[in-house]
């Protein structure tokens, strides 16, 4: 069991945290926050998430600054409005309609560390600053370009914009990005289209490398939004500290089949490795979708596939703070919780509904993981 995991119980709310401490300044939680009155109105769910936020950092989380945020919600066009108004922290916010599977209306991730300096900057991106690092988070970029393939590359190119005004590249410091497809049934293909495109004309190939990715299906607030786009980036890092990971054994590349993200990303500083595992299914080697139609099958290769990507950097599950788990059937929501609790009783995880980019994936996850290093050759976090 993880000792820095704890369950703590609000009222009409509980959070699940898992803490990083290494004895430096910089410590790291990850928050999931649930509604456990389920038959509360919609406002009075939002005001018990918030009032165990604000409970959380007048307690166990006393010192701690928020880096980056998501809100889960069952219906974006008529719940967004209310986060916008009542969510005013200084940093990154994503809000996507990804229904929370346990029948609750909103749930909420939080990112949060102690020691680092926080604030937006000119460019629009959020800052997180500590030594020689300048982490950069954006949440909930979107347009209203015509299509899924415009919207996706005008989202690109704002961002590539962005970071050029703060001194970066995409291909030299963005680390993670999450798109979130309206209708991914339909809408998926441009996004692929629009980012391959893009990064080839960035220098990102099979070549030399991609980025750390989610593609999954998700709902902005406005219907007209079909692409929507959070993504990290490093200012600061070197290439020799960002490693790419790719379990060849149990996963192919995936421009194997025509889309341009890698399977994980890790990146080492002198004091800790950062471990971003892209959203990951039931897949094999040769690309195909393991165990059709198999909700179980699935989620044990998925499972699989993370613990290989995780087992390349060095790390188990036991490394993992965070998961978030994307179910494309709401029937299956009983049974893959049920493996879950099992198998992870002691991590922060959330389920929603959020079909995968291939009808065949039953069930898609992702994770962050931090493990203590002491690597004296580059700066610590």
């Amino acid at each position: 069991m993880n000792e820095r995991f704890s369950h703590i119980v609000f009222e009409n709310a509980s959070a699940d945290i898992s803490c990083f401490d290494n004895g430096t300044e910089v410590k790291e939680y990850q928050v999931m926050i649930h509604v456990d009155a389920k038959r509360l109105p919609y406002s009075q769910q939002l005001e018990a998430v918030l009032n165990a936020y604000n409970q959380l950092l007048e307690s166990q989380l006393k010192g701690a600054q928020a880096v980056f945020k998501r809100y889960f919600l069952s219906d974006a066009a008529n719940q967004a409005d209310e986060v916008i108004l009542s969510d005013v922290t200084d940093c990154a916010k994503s809000i996507i309609e990804q229904a929370p599977l346990d029948g609750s209306k909103i749930a909420l991730w939080c990112y949060l560390m102690t020691g680092v300096q926080t604030g937006l900057c000119k460019s629009g991106l959020y800052e997180v600053k500590h030594g020689a690092f300048r982490h950069l988070w954006n949440g909930s970029a979107h347009n209203m370009a015509a299509n899924s393939e415009y919207q996706t590359r005008l989202l690109f190119n704002e961002y590539n914009m962005q970071l050029l005004e703060e001194g970066c590249t995409l291909e030299a410091n963005c680390i993670r990005t999450w798109l979130f497809v309206n209708d991914v049934d339909l809408n998926y293909g441009g996004v692929v289209r629009a980012r391959n495109q893009f990064f080839f004309t960035q220098g990102l190939t099979v070549h030399t490398h991609f980025i750390a990715s989610t593609g999954i299906g998700g709902r902005q607030q406005d219907p007209n939004v079909l692409s929507q786009m959070d993504n990290y980036a490093i200012a600061g890092i070197h290439k020799e500290q960002i490693h790419y990971l790719y379990a060849p054994t149990h996963l192919n590349r995936t421009s194997d089949y025509g889309v341009s993200f890698e399977r994980g990303t890790y990146i080492d500083y002198a004091d800790r490795r950062h471990v971003f595992i892209s959203g990951t299914a039931s897949i094999n080697n040769k690309g195909e979708i393991m165990y059709q139609k198999d909700i179980i099958k699935q989620t044990h290769r998925m499972w699989e596939n993370v613990e290989a990507l995780l087992k390349e950097a060095d790390c188990t599950y036991d490394d993992v703070t965070e998961m978030v788990v994307y179910l494309r059937d709401v029937a299956d929501y009983e049974l893959v919780k049920e493996m879950y609790e099992e198998r992870f009783p002691d991590k922060p995880y959330v389920i929603v509904l959020a079909p995968v980019c291939r009808p065949g994936w039953l069930v898609e996850m992702e994770c962050m993981a931090v493990k203590k290093m002491e690597n004296p050759a580059y700066e610590a976090f």
